[in-house]
């Protein structure tokens, strides 16, 4: 079963020295236990852009789909066997990066 694991947060690279190095030591333990597939932080929403182009409509909206205070400001992708596995993971991910964290289901 896979996973993504969202970081919630209202800035972009805004961790700490000391959340950096407890977020280092979790990809760390993601991977000793065979459960990292790959991780990221994404910039802030003001930079990205809105394409929709169905039916060849052309829109281009810069800045984010949906304006609000907290965002998707990082990510972890894991494969794990089961949801509570999942689950402990999202919650040593929270406490880690001490953000909130998402957890959803890849098909």
């Amino acid at each position: 079963m896979q996973f993504l694991m969202n970081v919630i947060d209202s800035q972009s690279e805004s961790a700490t020295g000391d959340e950096m190095a407890a977020i280092d030591a979790f990809n760390d333990s993601l991977r000793e236990a065979g459960f990292w597939i790959r991780a990221h932080g994404i910039h802030s929403p003001s930079q990205s852009k809105v394409f929709d182009n169905r039916q060849g409509a052309g829109h281009v909206h810069n800045g984010p789909l949906i304006e609000n205070d907290e965002f998707i400001s990082g990510f972890w992708l894991v494969e794990v066997s089961d949801l509570a596995t999942a689950d402990r993971l999202a919650a040593e991910g929270s406490k880690a990066c001490n953000r909130k964290v998402e957890l959803r289901q890849l098909h």
